[in-house]
């Protein structure tokens, strides 16, 4: 890992031929230099799937309990360096060391965890009815697809490495993952990872890659042969993912950005609410695909909600996170990231929205850090209601009533996850029906996410296909079909050459066993035994 201090070359990197060869990565909280990075090429991304593949052969007749060690060795180095990896991250994002013990070392030890407890008894054979063939035994066999690819995005730069890797592997696959090139310096180390518990496993290094490059490095992964994608990330770059992978006819998962809704009912108890209300925006920095970017709140409960989180909010502390005071919130990860914050809030203040803390950019001559923000009297046509917003802003928005609250909360173009503060358990079921996404915490922030058994993904503009629990691990596998005889039943089924009563003894039998009431039935058996009747006598 390249420590020296080197020019940053984001705005000018070093090319050849014309392509951008390294990738200079400095922290977001002080702009000081890391170091570079080489770009993986995309004739180098060729041969790295094609040394995966060769390593995937051995792995997937790994047992299960051999795959479970494997899982334990990366636990083991997680848990022994949490405190490297925390300062690792912390340096390459700018969250906090809070953030990032809870948001990436403890969702990445209960990830392996849940996985080694429950993981093989959801990729065991699995026996399904047999309907009309008790002489045969069905079943669903769960395949390892071989090599997966993984492009990850730059906000949880462990959890989203490790997030998708851990089933790809226990499902028997070889792993490459592409990360962001704005958190580059840290896979460097998070390779070491890797390398240290195949090492301890008797296992090719080759199995689990990670590689570092632009948009020409990810899309030579998706087109280059592997056998699934694992994209997250935004909306716009997860369309252009979804038409390369076209090319090829590459499966992929989409788990995409999100503007999900924080709904406060008119039962909640608001201290409550607006504690859970700050966990759910300013966590990361607000650079969270759960994150609640709509906190709709109901009237009778509105003034009450405001005046709390404004005042938790002006007491955030903000600064660098390894500087020499505590701090609440850190930086934003990338410079576009906060230029995206800046523009929509400025947009829904020039349209009439009240910013009642932070509103702006602050601590600009240490780095890039936007100030935690409390927006109200926001209007249908601000960008920020639509958009995702992905930095440290609260936009609270008014429902009259349960009706309306589901109607505001469903007219986003995504549909990630939502939260429902509410005392009654009988409301919080009517929003489970009635809100278009794919999860809902009641009473709580984000828990769907670590509650392991349970499916993450979402619907719309969120994306498809599901990371975690059951769906997500056999989404890492050919699901096949399997027909197996249970009883020696030797006699052929011969369709040919076809009779002249075949036809009619078809429709007849389809009739016997699918006709709705007895009188049908009866009427259908007995046309049956004639039509049968006559293809004997024809035989004869």
């Amino acid at each position: 890992m390249t420590t020296a201090p080197v020019e940053n070359t984001a705005r000018h990197p070093e090319t050849k031929g014309g392509a951008r060869t390294m990738i200079s990565c400095f922290e977001p909280a002080t702009r000081k230099p890391l170091g570079e990075v080489p770009v993986c090429s995309p004739a180098e991304v060729r041969e790295r799937i094609a040394r995966a593949r060769r390593a995937q052969t051995a792995w997937a007749e790994r047992s299960f309990e051999e795959r479970k060690e494997l899982l334990g060795y990366i636990l083991d180095h997680v848990l022994a360096h949490a405190d490297e990896l925390v300062d690792v991250i912390v340096r390459d994002c700018g969250k906090t060391r809070e953030n990032a013990m809870l948001g990436e070392i403890w969702t990445v030890a209960e990830k392996i965890r849940h996985t080694c407890e429950h993981g093989e008894e959801f990729l065991v054979p699995e026996r399904v009815p047999t309907g009309l063939f008790p002489h045969k035994r069905a079943e669903i066999h769960y395949i390892p697809l071989g090599v997966i690819g993984v492009i990850a995005p730059w906000n949880y730069p462990l959890q989203n490495i490790l997030g998708p890797t851990v089933p790809a592997l226990f499902a028997g696959n070889a792993v490459i993952i592409k990360v962001s090139e704005h958190v580059a310096w840290s896979s460097q180390r998070f390779q070491r990872i890797f390398d240290e518990a195949l090492d301890k496993a008797g296992l090719s290094r080759d199995l689990v890659q990670i590689i570092n490059g632009y948009g020409e490095t990810g899309a030579a992964l998706v087109s280059g042969g592997v056998d699934k994608i694992i994209f997250t990330g935004s909306m716009q770059n997860g369309k252009k993912v979804l038409e390369e992978s076209a090319k090829t006819l590459t499966p992929v998962i989409l788990e995409l950005g999100g503007k999900d809704a924080f709904i406060v009912c008119d039962d909640a108890d608001v201290e409550h609410a607006a504690h859970t209300a700050m966990t759910g925006i300013f966590i990361a920095a607000g650079q969270n695909c759960l994150a609640a970017e709509r906190f709709i709140v109901f009237d009778r409960v509105y003034d009450a909600f405001v005046q709390r989180v404004v005042e938790l909010t002006s007491a955030l502390r903000q600064g660098p996170p390894l500087g020499d005071r505590r701090v609440d919130i850190g930086a934003m990860t990338t410079p576009m990231q906060i230029e995206i914050v800046e523009r929509l809030v400025d947009d829904a203040i020039r349209r009439g929205a009240k910013a009642l803390t932070g509103g702006r950019r602050v601590l600009t001559d240490q780095g890039d850090f936007y100030a935690p923000t409390v927006l109200v009297d926001v209007p249908e046509s601000a960008a920020i209601l639509r958009e995702e917003t992905f930095g440290p802003v609260m936009v609270i928005l008014r429902a009259a009533d349960e009706d309306d609250a589901i109607r505001i909360a469903n007219t986003s173009e995504f549909g990630l996850s939502s939260t429902v503060i509410t005392r009654s358990q009988a409301r919080a079921r009517r929003f489970v029906e009635q809100l278009v996404t794919g999860g809902m915490c009641h009473n709580d922030f984000g828990l769907t996410y670590m509650a392991m058994g349970l499916p993450f993904g979402g619907v719309r503009g969120s994306g498809f296909g599901r990371l975690n629990g059951r769906e997500g691990l056999r989404a890492c596998c050919n699901a096949k079909s399997v027909l197996i005889d249970k009883l020696p039943v030797g006699a052929p089924a011969k369709l040919y050459p076809i009779g002249p009563f075949d036809y009619d003894i078809a429709r007849e039998t389809i009739r016997s066993i699918y006709g709705r009431g007895a009188t049908k039935t009866a009427q259908a058996v007995t046309r049956l035994a004639k039509t049968a009747w006559l293809a004997l006598r024809e035989r004869d």
